[in-house]
């Protein structure tokens, strides 16, 4: 008799949950609190991007009453979240097709050298007219020409490092691929993107920090004569800027402050620690980066609840690109003659349209009112810039070399600096613009050589953060070595430090060059108590010439002139550095 009650019971038991199923569909506080919170969450954006369907009147002030702050900071933090959303959509399609095509890349890897060095607040004026038409009659055209200049303030770098990521996986990578049998969309989602995950990470979290500020520029909008003011954190500062009353500034910088600190919070410190596991390395690390918040999440049930769903709806959308793509199989037996004509076909057309990009232009800036003279105020200008770019980057690596190599060699001390840092360079540096505008005018400073100041406050930043990354990758074993040959002083630091961040501060120097470049359309140009200083340069030269469209011949003048000076400095000098830290520096 027990035979049949053992068969029964293998019949009967699978039809009811098991205890750990159970669990898992029982929903807990935790799962309602999670849920509260995303439903607030929704709610919020919904209300908030609800206000940019308002009709738009012409206005250079907003209220600087402290009361309406948290609205202004919910305005200001849903653009950039748009922007950051379209800069990674844009870094992924961007670098992918640099990446995997050969002649492409000649074309796009040049053309993103000059897209992060140009001053993006630069095209505003040609954007705004564009986006308005799109919206008439409504905020949505401002606000879309608004996140378009955060996005091309945040876009390059989180392209560039994708691309890295990209070029530099090893040739084991493919031959899995294609011994799996993978679809192009598959590795891509499964190969490619985790590969990168952590250089998207953390290049976003400085993108979107370095975005702050041309918040200010983004929000305070002219057009002809007429200036509109979008609500917000940088449009509040920017008022009580031009209006003298830093107590107001001082409450947006409080506010400011408090914003990053709780997008770190909430956004960052979660994305830092998950995309953890993707680190490719042998034995796990002793200081590994926690958040409170993703170990909530994981405590509850609703990321399960969604693995399911996204795995349910991953299959039908896999298999529809799979075959939209193709199987990942790049052979490398290509006809050497019919490649070689591909690319003389290829670059035939792309000389005749640049050729006549660029004779279209000129003929365009003739039309202005000093004609192709132009030029010889745009270049005299552009070498003062220039001047300008490499104080700052020099200033920049003095400082924050040592103290990112003593940071990064120190894993504890790392540990406690790295938030303090990321706070830092989160922080938009032309908030405390007035402060350093009345040191000049109390300590008679021109702001010609004020705004060295002001653009190294805003990108110095991107060289602590690269020497930082590059000495804590250094190994631990290596410093031991040079700790017991006995190996100190200036000597250390030729055979030992220099060589092993080397890489990683070229990189950081490329950054904060194309950065000071971006930043002197705020720094050559500040207004303060309804005055306006202006210091000589390419940067001034724009800013003066964004605010009307009979300028625009004048302005394609400064931007193309601020191009040739991008594209010279990097053939010349970043192209030829960057390839010695590949080749000589490279690790091994």
């Amino acid at each position: 008799m027990r035979n049949p009650g053992i068969i029964g019971a293998v019949a009967v038991t699978p039809t009811f949950p098991s205890r750990e199923t159970l669990d898992r569909l029982r929903f807990k506080p935790l799962d309602v609190i999670v849920g509260a919170g995303v439903l607030l969450l929704i709610y919020v954006v919904v209300r908030v991007g609800a206000g940019a369907r308002a009709p738009v009147h012409p206005s250079a002030t907003i209220s600087l009453s402290p009361s309406n702050l948290p609205y202004y900071a919910a305005r200001s933090l849903l653009r950039m979240f748009i922007a950051l959303v379209l800069s990674y959509a844009f870094s992924l399609g961007y670098a992918y097709v640099a990446a995997r095509s050969r002649r492409w890349r000649r074309v796009l890897i040049p053309a993103l050298d000059i897209l992060q060095s140009v001053p993006v607040l630069g095209f505003l004026a040609i954007t705004v007219t564009f986006f308005v038409a799109l919206s008439p009659g409504s905020e949505l055209g401002y606000e879309c020409a608004a996140i378009f200049a955060v996005f091309t303030s945040q876009a390059w770098n989180i392209t560039f490092s994708f691309y890295h990521s990209l070029i530099s996986q090893p040739a084991d990578f493919d031959e899995a691929s294609k011994l799996m049998g993978l679809s192009r969309w598959k590795r891509f989602w499964t190969i490619d993107v985790p590969g990168g995950a952590i250089g998207l990470v953390w290049n976003g979290m400085m993108s979107f920090g370095g975005s702050w500020f041309f918040l200010t520029a983004s929000e305070l909008i002219t057009v002809g004569n007429r200036k509109y003011t979008l609500p917000g954190v940088g449009s509040y500062v920017g008022v009580a800027e031009s209006e003298g009353k830093l107590a107001d500034v001082v409450w947006g910088i409080i506010t400011m402050i408090i914003i990053i600190l709780v997008v770190n919070f909430f956004f960052w410190r979660p994305l830092v620690a998950y995309v953890e596991k993707f680190r490719n390395e042998q034995s796990e690390s002793e200081l590994k980066a926690r958040s409170l918040l993703l170990d909530t999440l994981r405590r509850s049930n609703w990321p399960r609840a969604l693995g399911r769903g996204r795995q349910a709806l991953a299959l039908p959308v896999n298999r529809v690109m799979g075959r939209v793509t193709g199987i990942d199989d790049q052979s490398l037996g290509v006809h050497e003659t019919r490649r070689r004509a591909a690319d003389v076909a290829f670059f035939a057309v792309l000389t005749i349209a640049l050729g006549f990009g660029l004779y279209s232009m000129l003929t365009y800036i003739a039309t202005g009112a000093d004609g192709l003279a132009v030029f010889g105020t745009a270049f005299t200008d552009g070498f003062v810039t220039f001047l300008r770019v490499v104080t700052v980057v020099a200033i920049a690596s003095v400082l924050w070399v040592p103290v990112g190599v003593w940071i990064g060699f120190n894993p504890r001390v790392a540990q406690f600096m790295q938030p303090i840092v990321q706070i830092l360079a989160s922080f938009p540096a032309n908030f405390i613009f007035p402060f350093a505008i009345v040191v000049f005018l109390d300590i008679g400073l021109p702001l010609n050589f004020g705004a060295i100041v002001l653009m190294a406050l805003g990108t110095q930043w991107y060289v602590l953060f690269n020497v930082i990354a590059g000495a804590s990758a250094v190994p631990s074993d290596l410093k031991e070595a040079m700790d017991n040959l006995g190996v100190r002083g200036w000597d250390r630091w030729r055979r030992f430090v220099l060589p092993s961040i080397f890489p990683a501060y070229v990189t950081g120097a490329i950054t904060a060059a194309g950065g000071a470049w971006n930043a002197t359309i705020v720094a050559e140009i500040v207004s303060y108590n309804h005055k306006q200083l202006v210091a000589k340069g390419l940067g001034s030269f724009i800013a003066l010439n964004s605010g009307s469209t009979h300028l625009l011949p004048e302005l394609f003048a400064g931007l193309l002139v601020m191009s040739l000076y991008v594209t010279g400095l990097n053939v010349l000098v970043w192209r030829r550095l960057y390839k010695l830290a590949e080749t000589r520096f490279a690790p091994a």
